[in-house]
């Protein structure tokens, strides 16, 4: 079962311009993406997958005027590219059930509303004593409004900024399912387990 929470978060002056770097640059790669993938779909009548999207990205990080790719979280990029992956196979899913179409847009750099996924791999993403670890960010301030459950898994960060310049970030956490036997005994005598 997943669940997420939201909190504010405070980051420190050099936090918030990684935040603003890593906006950035997720931003860059969906559109960039959005745009070979329709570029190839002209040219060609095929389209990109997330796998060779992905794959080219890694190659572009290798080029030195995208090395500024290199100081974001490299999770987030590749989020940024199943996002995209995610918008397309939802407009294809319209298109064939004939509903509204909705192709992915281009996002826009005048958006106020900024966010960025990132995801836990070999744990990355820590929370303790009253701070939240990220990957390229370091240990964040964190307000723990309500208490976080030990039993459960951390799987993704989603970090925002508001118009107001308020930061927050949605943690989704996997809970292991509990089940609490409760007997009871039926009319003909045999234990039942709920």
């Amino acid at each position: 079962m997943n669940k997420a929470y939201k909190f504010r978060i405070y980051p420190n002056a050099e936090q918030s311009i990684i935040f603003a770097k890593t906006f950035g640059s997720c931003r860059f790669v969906f559109n960039r993406y959005l745009g070979k993938r329709i570029e190839i779909y002209k040219t060609d009548g095929k389209t990109m997958n997330y796998y060779e999207c992905a794959k080219d990205l890694t190659g572009l990080k290798k080029e030195a005027e995208y090395d500024w790719l290199k100081e974001v979280d490299s999770i987030a990029l590749q989020a940024s590219l199943e996002n995209l992956d995610t918008a397309y196979q939802n407009f294809f899913r319209r298109v064939k059930h004939g509903e509204t179409l909705g192709f992915p847009k281009f996002k826009s750099k005048r958006n106020n509303q900024l966010s960025y996924t990132t995801k836990t791999v070999n744990s990355n993403i820590k929370i303790k004593d009253n701070h939240i670890t990220l990957p390229k960010v370091g240990a964040v301030k964190i307000k723990l409004h309500r208490s976080v459950p030990e039993n459960y898994i951390l799987k993704s960060v989603t970090v925002s900024k508001t118009p107001s310049g308020k930061y927050y970030a949605s943690i989704l956490f996997e809970y292991e399912k509990v089940i609490i036997p409760v007997e009871m005994r039926n009319p003909l005598g045999f234990t039942i387990c709920i």
